[in-house]
């Protein structure tokens, strides 16, 4: 018995000796692309911070004081690059310039933690989303510091890609938005979603037609929906479409509007959702860029609706948001 009380304390003792690496990494998610979705709150003239975990993995509790170095990684995301798209630099992620964030060059994890925030400060307004914005950042590691960055695919380095949005934003469904050729009017298509970007807090653009983040010329074929607060009748408002480049020959009929709908889960009483429905879509632009020759004149009706979840058990309503 007493050989076997002895084998037992020998490996319960096992326990309190660390059984793996303790590594730093950053707590990020990377999509199929290798790039991690990180969506902030798009505020007029002021800062939004984005907070993003860096974690030490192990078997027992950090034991030292540790100061843990980042930096922007301009390589990886040119590295990423080639990989994902070849010798097509059009699609390329972009890195953010400096003027739109800030972070601090070290973050301290106290001794008895095993998880510290990286705070990111952006500052987004003025930002051309029509191209793919992302914030590079790797974990030093280099001699004399107390820690180890984890060697693993996608723990020390993270791609942040920056998804600004507003109260209007996101992936509307677009089954009921049909687009037509003026000419032959019997041509007609549509995308199962449309994706708007934010311009500002009331502001939103979509690209015209079938056009998306990966057309060349999409910069060319931003059309404009502003949300105002002008009623229509009931709980419905009035959207202003518009474009500002004059190449489009962009032409309204008649005025949009939209309404907002909000209501709980029938059955996960802590999720809201809320529905946007924009109606009365109609508006006409000409393609001049597909055939220089020969432009082609688009006319676009319908609606578009967006749905939203909110998980309402989580303090920070831009963090509850279900992406």
């Amino acid at each position: 018995m007493l050989v076997v009380a002895v084998g037992f304390a020998s490996c319960n003792n096992e326990w309190e000796d660390e059984q793996f690496a303790q590594y730093v990494s950053f707590k990020s998610v990377p999509n199929t692309l290798g790039v991690t979705d990180t969506y902030v709150r798009y505020k007029t003239a002021g800062e939004v911070t984005y907070e993003l975990p860096i974690i030490i993995s192990g078997s027992t509790n950090n034991k030292s004081d540790r100061v843990v170095k980042v930096a922007i990684d301009p390589d990886t995301l040119a590295d990423l690059n080639v990989r994902k798209f070849g010798g097509r630099p059009e699609l390329y992620f972009k890195e953010l310039p400096s003027q739109y964030y800030s972070f601090p060059s070290e973050v301290k994890i106290p001794a008895g933690q095993s998880q510290g925030v990286l705070p990111i400060t952006f500052k987004l307004q003025g930002l051309d989303q029509s191209e793919k914005w992302v914030l590079p950042i790797t974990i030093v590691d280099e001699p004399g510091t107390n820690y180890k960055a984890n060697p693993r695919q996608y723990y020390r380095k993270a791609i942040l890609r920056i998804n600004p949005f507003n109260d209007f934003s996101g992936t509307y469904s677009g089954s009921q938005l049909m687009s037509v050729i003026s000419d032959d009017p019997s041509q007609k298509a549509n995308r199962s979603d449309q994706r708007c970007y934010v311009v500002n807090d009331s502001t939103v653009f979509f690209y015209a037609g079938l056009r998306d983040i990966d057309y060349l010329d999409r910069r060319n074929y931003k059309v404009f929906f502003h949300f105002t607060k002008e009623r229509y009748r009931m709980q419905k408002y009035y959207v202003d479409i518009y474009a500002e480049n004059p190449e489009l020959n962009f032409k309204v009929n008649g005025r949009a509007c939209y309404s907002v709908v909000k209501e709980m889960d029938a059955t996960k009483t802590y999720l809201q959702h809320t529905y946007i429905t924009i109606e009365n879509i109609d508006y006409e632009f000409t393609d001049y860029t597909t055939i220089p020759t020969y432009p082609l004149r688009y006319h676009i009706t319908g609606s578009l609706t967006l749905q939203r979840d909110l998980n309402t058990l989580i303090p920070d309503q831009d963090q509850g948001i279900q992406w």
